[in-house]
């Protein structure tokens, strides 16, 4: 690839790049052509089930303006970066988080189509990270990027896991999610090892992980209560706790996470303490092998001359 697209936070419009380094195989940016439209995603996509649903739906409103934060933080170090493997990682980092930002993007429109009102929630967290870039240094906004993606990295690792939470999406959404979790776990430990070359130091990584913990969870549930108060479901109670409950219970599937994101504590910790290599095999071929899922809607790369 040429040309890695990053998005235009004001525009949010795909600007190209130019990189000296293409990204290796181990980290190679994929365009898929998704089809969000309203016929081919029901309204709701995740077990028929609103608060599930719109829980997906607020995570998905702050992956644009979050991957473009993701991206800059990683970028402004770049030319730190001299081990060659390291920066070609850099590439691949910024190439994939680009295309994840435009799907969800274009998920977020449809879903804003639908009566949603995603559009909000991507300007409001829009607002809250350009705030956190304007108030804090970069070796924070590294840190917090490192941070997320940890999450990220334990989240999808979980949905490549787990057939029975994946099987819930509908075929589209599904297909989104599968390629958005193999692709972060092949970048899981690229923001990490930038931050760690530049002199990011544990007190740091350990303690920015506290706020970012609690923000984020804030951020996801107020914008869910956003989107369940819009569709009229705020006050279905048996619902709501029923869903509450699934994620959030004794043995909920967020709270079963909780020995692997309490790993990013230890001083000695690495993304690649947490072993994926064997469920991206199985997982790459099944997406993007000869006869794989995704093979048939990836797109070529536009190749610019320069």
């Amino acid at each position: 690839m040429s040309a890695i697209t990053n998005i235009d936070p004001t525009h949010a419009k795909p600007v190209a790049e130019k990189t000296a380094t293409k990204a290796p195989a181990k980290i190679p940016p994929r365009r898929i052509d998704f089809n969000f439209s309203a016929e081919n995603v029901p309204r709701y996509y995740v077990g028929n089930d609103p608060f599930l649903t719109t829980f997906v739906t607020a995570l998905s409103s702050v992956f644009p303006e979050g991957e473009f934060f993701f991206v800059e933080s990683v970028r402004h170090y770049r030319d730190r970066v001299t081990d060659p493997a390291l920066k070609a990682d850099v590439s691949g980092f910024i190439g994939q988080e680009a295309l994840h930002s435009l799907a969800h993007k274009a998920f977020n429109d449809a879903a804003t189509v639908q009566g949603f009102q995603v559009d909000k929630l991507d300007r409001d967290i829009g607002v809250i990270l350009r705030a956190v870039k304007r108030l804090t240094p970069p070796m924070f906004h590294l840190a917090v990027t490192a941070c997320l993606e940890h999450y990220t990295a334990v989240f999808t690792e979980m949905l490549l896991k787990r057939d029975d939470v994946i099987e819930l999406f509908s075929p589209e959404i599904r297909n989104l999610y599968l390629w958005h979790s193999v692709e972060e776990n092949e970048h899981k430990n690229v923001a990490f090892d930038v931050y760690e070359t530049v002199g990011g130091g544990y007190l740091l990584r350990a303690g920015t992980m506290i706020p970012v913990t609690v923000v984020f969870f804030a951020v996801i549930l107020a914008f869910q209560a956003r989107l369940l108060a819009k569709d009229g479901q705020l006050l279905n109670l048996r619902q709501n706790i029923k869903g509450f409950s699934y994620l959030f219970g004794t043995k909920g599937l967020l709270s079963n996470l909780i020995p692997q994101y309490i790993d990013w504590f230890k001083p000695n910790f690495h993304p690649s303490h947490h072993d994926t290599d064997a469920l991206l095999d199985k997982w790459r071929n099944a997406l993007f092998g000869e006869n794989g899922v995704l093979t048939s809607k990836m797109m070529k790369p536009k190749s610019k001359k320069d």
